[in-house]
């Protein structure tokens, strides 16, 4: 999806600052966003790469103005509606329509979360490429969620490391599948990604799919 949340490369938006001692939380209210977030997650009905497209649906300008934690708030009313567990109405009013469902108790909340597993799978899935090979990204610009960043498309590099097989975000979060495929370690030169301007000793290594590369 090429919306705003892809900043990589881009400029013009002035520093990044740097809060010495941040604390966690900046305020009460984050914690207990953080806390529900959790909870719901437990309940399964929906996963990291879905949470991460939500997120990339909100509008340029909420997602630019919004501090981290609004951006959390807002996903997470956007999934609750998404995933039928509240209704807009419920959100707007503060008050529960329905019959009440019956809560995870806390250790089965823990329990669940500590059984999630990595995206990684033992799945024996053959790759497509090896270490050295040159590789060019594709030039693709989907509707869903990617974890290709605008600046690499249609870019050449080398693949450095074969990671192993990990579910495919792209499929993940559309719930269509894990499409599991091997990642990699793929390092590119800063002049290949940024122009003849950029240091000549300088690299990038990001980490891509099979399905977001060719053969050159």
């Amino acid at each position: 999806m090429d919306g705003i949340h892809d900043m990589g490369g881009m400029d013009g938006f002035g520093p990044i600052p740097i809060e010495q001692n941040e604390p966690v939380f900046h305020a009460d209210w984050e914690g207990r966003l953080y806390a529900i977030n959790s909870v719901t997650g437990a309940w399964g009905r929906w996963n990291i790469d879905a949470g991460r497209a939500c997120m990339e649906r909100l509008a340029p300008a909420v997602y630019l103005q919004s501090p981290y934690y609004h951006r959390w708030l807002y996903r997470m009313e956007n999934l609750l509606v998404e995933r039928d567990m509240v209704t807009r109405a419920e959100l707007d009013t503060g008050k529960a329509a329905g019959a009440p469902v019956e809560p995870l108790a806390t250790e089965e909340v823990f329990e669940r979360l500590r059984a999630s597993r990595s995206a990684r799978v033992d799945d024996s899935v053959a790759p497509k490429f090896k270490v050295g090979d040159t590789v060019l990204v594709r030039n693709i610009h989907p509707k869903g969620h990617t974890r290709t960043p605008r600046y690499a498309r249609g870019r050449r590099g080398v693949i450095d490391r074969d990671h192993g097989v990990f579910i495919f975000p792209d499929t993940h979060a559309e719930f269509k599948g894990e499409a599991p495929q091997h990642l990699y370690s793929v390092r590119f030169t800063a002049r290949e990604l940024w122009g003849p301007d950029a240091a000549e000793s300088d690299t990038v290594y990001l980490d891509m799919w099979d399905d977001y590369l060719e053969a050159c």
